[in-house]
């Protein structure tokens, strides 16, 4: 089992920065990939990015060069820094983590007004 706490959303404006966080414990040894999906009222939840435990990245088309993934392994901790943020990106972001499954965290809201 893993658990997983987010944290960092709430309002922002258009063009500003955001950093969300997100801490894992539980059988934290066998999580592999670790990432944010999110999804917007009205549409299906989507990838965000994904980061590897060795560090390679995959992003949507839609962040990429705006949004930066990162991860701290010795703190079980993936961290998504998201800049020049537009209201199309407001949605509840969920962090995952993979094991022998996806395991999602409680989801946090981001809202950004024009």
């Amino acid at each position: 089992q893993v658990q997983l706490v987010e944290s960092g959303g709430g309002p922002v404006q258009a063009g500003g920065s955001l950093r969300l966080s997100c801490a894992a414990s539980g059988s934290i040894f066998s999580i592999t990939d670790m990432g944010w999906y999110r999804q917007a009222p009205g549409k299906q939840r989507e990838l965000v990015a994904l980061i590897s435990r060795r560090g390679s990245t995959n992003y949507a088309d839609s962040v990429k060069g705006r949004f930066t993934i990162s991860r701290d392994n010795a703190r079980n901790t993936v961290y998504l820094q998201m800049n020049s943020l537009k209201p199309e990106d407001t949605a509840v972001y969920y962090c995952v983590a993979e094991v022998s499954r996806r395991y999602w965290g409680q989801g946090t809201q981001v809202t950004v007004s024009s």
